[in-house]
């Protein structure tokens, strides 16, 4: 005689939606590559600060060549996190978008502001580049339904606007600000929900 239940319809249908129900609930995103980035640019924004108010370093903005080094071992983490991912999910697709989206806004605002001169080029040039920040974050915060990402994602965007009524010089203290707010403290918080997952 067979010990094992038999599960009748309803059983089966309730342990299927149970597991489906899991796996959407179930946070992939470890915080990583938001705090790698977050401190990154945390650490660039007052080296830039410093070099050009403390020291008067002629090549200030030569702190930000360091930040390829981060690119070259991005795509080497994504690589290997692709190859041992079992499932790609529609989010982790739409959100790389977001992200390809947001670097080359960023490329494009560099060059943009690159071709301009004077006073007005310094002015808007911070706020431009916070105000792209806060985009990936906001929409990465919908697509994870994470609302830390999408308060800081709209934290940048007030940045945004406080740096443009400073004066240049200080318009460079509020790119760690928005990394704090956007990328650091969610990336914190992302580990932190992902690991108690795991566990």
């Amino acid at each position: 005689m067979d010990n094992e239940k038999e599960l009748s319809p309803q059983e089966s249908l309730q342990i299927i939606e149970s597991m489906i129900s899991k796996a959407k609930n179930q946070f992939a995103e470890n915080g990583h590559l938001y705090l790698l980035w977050g401190w990154l640019v945390f650490i660039c924004g007052l080296a830039q600060f410093f070099l050009l108010h403390v020291f008067h370093y002629q090549y200030y903005y030569i702190v930000w060549f360091s930040t390829w080094i981060a690119v070259i071992y991005q795509v080497w983490y994504l690589r290997k996190k692709i190859k041992q991912q079992r499932v790609r999910t529609y989010a982790d697709g739409v959100i790389g978008y977001v992200w390809l989206a947001f670097i080359i806004m960023a490329f494009l605002i560099g060059f943009i502001t690159g071709q301009t001169t004077g006073q007005e080029k310094n002015l808007v040039v911070t706020p431009a580049i916070l105000a792209v920040y806060g985009m990936p974050a906001f929409l990465s915060g919908i697509i994870l339904r994470f609302k830390p990402l999408i308060l800081g994602g709209i934290g940048c965007w007030v940045l945004a606007l406080g740096a443009s009524f400073v004066s240049y010089d200080f318009q460079l203290l509020f790119i760690p600000g928005a990394m704090l707010v956007a990328w650091i403290v969610p990336g914190y918080l992302m580990r932190a929900k992902f690991k108690s997952q795991q566990s």
